[in-house]
């Protein structure tokens, strides 16, 4: 029980107070809407820039890798974005939806929370190694995000213009974030390799830096969360839930076993797939949805509902956990 009401506590008050937050920018009058911005892109600076890398590389610094077949981890995540979208695809179309409304729907089935919420749930289930494994899993996330979703979305909107493939993989590469997480990785594999023993001291380090980061991260969503219209895209939200929660789960959690993660280090690889899978829309969604002039209110209702549905997976997640 401690296990689930960890992380739902963090998530939850991280979100109030970012909302409280953009309610009292918003309470001091003129400028909010450009202060809002200013503040959450501050807030992900700190941790995506600082909290996080030096968390991933503490972690991964630990994770085993002597199974050759956990290197297959990004291909499954990246395989799971895309299954997502193209899920989401197959919702709008049954619901007879728009152009810019299958834009939205795509990225909502897609942009998964991984590295706030996800990576949070697998630190509290799973410890140090399943926190490492998860920024294995997401290698992809944002090459996939950049140039595959964003596109879609762009050209759902109308306004598709030419760019070439190498363009976007150049975009991705001079993103800071990416830099960040990437270079993350490759210094605690490196370290990792090198056989020297990690300092005792970084578990410590961890075990606060992980929370601290995820809140900070969780703040800056809250302070551009919206409520309005939230309850007129319920059916939507249903489906979308069905795809994150149900579907992608399932599929590629047959496709990591079927790999034989569940023979790897007690199963832990596919532990981490089970949980990052099963993660809610993620925050990016919106932001691609107000960038293109989709249906920002059919985003905002899908984020709301998955996010709001963790208090029902979370259990479901440690109890699957429990009995692999």
């Amino acid at each position: 029980m401690q296990k689930i009401l960890v992380p739902l506590t963090l998530i939850v008050a991280g979100l109030i107070f970012g909302y409280l937050w953009q309610q009292f920018e918003r309470k001091k009058g003129r400028g909010y809407e450009t202060a809002i911005p200013v503040i959450r892109k501050r807030l992900q600076k700190i941790c995506l820039l600082f909290f996080m890398p030096i968390s991933f590389v503490a972690a991964v610094w630990v994770v085993s890798f002597q199974d050759i077949r956990v290197a297959f981890l990004p291909f499954i995540g990246a395989g799971a974005l895309l299954l997502g979208g193209l899920l989401g695809l197959g919702a709008a179309t049954v619901l007879k939806k728009d152009g810019r409304q299958k834009g939205t729907l795509f990225c909502c089935g897609s942009f998964t929370n991984i590295g706030s919420v996800g990576a949070l749930v697998a630190f509290v289930f799973l410890g140090e190694a399943g926190f490492g494994l998860v920024a294995l899993y997401k290698m992809f996330e944002d090459v996939i995000y950049y140039t595959v979703g964003f596109p879609i979305a762009r050209y759902y909107s109308g306004t598709e213009h030419e760019v070439t493939f190498r363009q976007r993989i150049t975009d991705v590469s001079k993103d800071p974030f990416v830099r960040a997480a990437i270079g993350a990785f490759i210094c605690g594999l490196a370290l990792n390799l090198s056989g020297i023993p990690r300092p005792p001291f970084f578990e410590i380090v961890n075990s606060f830096f992980i929370p601290i980061g995820t809140f900070i991260l969780l703040v800056s969503i809250g302070l551009g969360m919206r409520f309005s219209s939230a309850g007129d895209y319920v059916v939507e939200g249903v489906l979308v839930s069905l795809i994150k929660f149900i579907a992608v789960p399932f599929i590629v959690g047959i496709a990591a076993y079927a790999m034989g993660f569940g023979d790897i280090n007690d199963g832990l690889p596919l532990k981490v797939v089970l949980i990052a899978s099963s993660m809610p829309v993620a925050f990016t969604a919106l932001v691609a949805a107000s960038i293109y002039d989709l249906d920002l209110n059919l985003a905002n209702s899908c984020w709301l509902i998955t996010t709001g549905l963790l208090i029902i997976i979370l259990p479901w997640l440690s109890f699957l956990l429990g009995i692999i």
